[in-house]
């Protein structure tokens, strides 16, 4: 009887609101699948690529081989692998590069399986050092990047400007949000926004607004937007907060006050109201508490250490660009600090010998 029913229900018994719910649990289902043989057959074809860079860098090392033989190789490959496809005598040196690149790094083989081979030609193409091989390989997987983005982030000078000039992050930050040195920067490029040299605040509102997405992108994947003009209201009078964002990783809100001229002493004081009523009123009682960044068209960074070296502000000071940097300027100066670097620990030690 329970069968028979069963059977007699009408078709129509679910609504749209359910019928929607289980057909985008089957959709995801679908994309979950199609990502993780995305992913398999990507690692499978990564370690090939290595493989075949390895046999062919032992031959020419060995000197078994001269640089002709690659030649010879591609077209015996095209020849009896019909609808071969990468194996150009062009893309055989690259496998070649790719092995000799990573074979006596630490970076975890497994990281390199993860990545396309178009972000691992970017790489290998634009890198100088193997510390900058191995910063853009991270960020591109943490950032999920495309290669369009990845090569954006090379135009930017990414990782100069990281290493040259990292943020500066109050102590009592640093304590209360462990790893937010890995989210946060001392400046972002903001070329996108095509804003003119003499822009106002309201432009460069309106503007990130605009092209939010790009501006998460830039900030990092973790930031998810809440709203532009956040009201607040303390003891009757209404305000508003520029931008405010949620960031999953660090787990609390993230108040952004934009500034289009050079950060002034001053301006951290507003910061610091709107971050105050944000713990008060907004933060929910499984958050940690917000954080704050004054974004800003230019500033002192001797005016900065001052503001927040004994500051107890949860707040740091950014600037943004509205031009691609200059790279070979940025190289230059980064070529000149690991000079410095390498003097510094090759110096001899001025502590005398304990003799006993």
């Amino acid at each position: 009887m329970k069968k028979k029913a069963i059977s007699s229900l009408p078709p129509n018994v679910l609504t749209p609101e359910v019928l929607d719910t289980s057909f985008a649990e089957i959709v995801q289902m679908i994309q979950s699948a199609r990502q993780q043989a995305f992913q398999a057959a990507n690692a499978s074809l990564m370690n090939l690529y290595w493989q075949v860079g390895e046999y062919v860098s032992r031959k020419i090392e060995a000197a078994e081989w001269g640089d002709g033989v690659i030649e010879q190789l591609a077209l015996f490959l095209s020849q009896t692998q019909p609808g071969l496809r990468g194996f150009t005598r062009r893309n055989l040196f690259r496998m070649k590069q790719f092995y000799e690149a990573y074979r006596n790094a630490e970076i975890v083989p497994a990281l390199l399986a993860q990545l396309p081979w178009s972000h691992h030609l970017i790489i290998l193409g634009q890198s100088k050092i193997p510390e900058e091989r191995e910063f853009y390989i991270r960020m591109a997987l943490r950032e999920r990047w495309s290669s369009r983005q990845l090569q954006r982030q090379f135009n930017a000078s990414l990782f100069a400007r990281v290493v040259l000039h990292p943020p500066n992050v109050p102590a009592v930050l640093a304590q209360s949000h462990p790893g937010i040195l890995e989210f946060f920067r001392d400046s972002y490029v903001l070329e996108f926004l095509n804003l003119p040299a003499d822009h106002s605040e309201a432009d460069l509102h309106r503007s990130l607004l605009r092209h939010l997405k790009d501006f998460i992108i830039e900030m990092g994947r973790d930031f998810c937007f809440v709203g532009s003009e956040y009201p607040i209201q303390v003891g009757g009078q209404d305000f508003a907060l520029d931008l405010l964002f949620f960031h999953r990783g660090l787990n609390c809100l993230v108040a952004f006050e934009l500034k289009a001229r050079r950060f002034k002493p001053e301006d951290l004081g507003k910061l610091n109201f709107y971050l105050e009523a944000l713990d008060r009123d907004v933060r929910k009682p499984h958050e940690r508490p917000a954080i704050g960044l004054l974004l800003c068209a230019t500033k002192d960074s001797e005016v900065v250490e001052y503001c927040l070296s004994r500051s107890l502000s949860p707040a740091m000071i950014a600037e943004y660009e509205t031009l691609l940097p200059d790279k070979e300027l940025l190289r230059a100066k980064l070529h000149e600090f690991y000079l410095l670097a390498a003097a510094q620990d090759d110096a001899p030690d001025d502590e005398p010998d304990d003799a006993g």
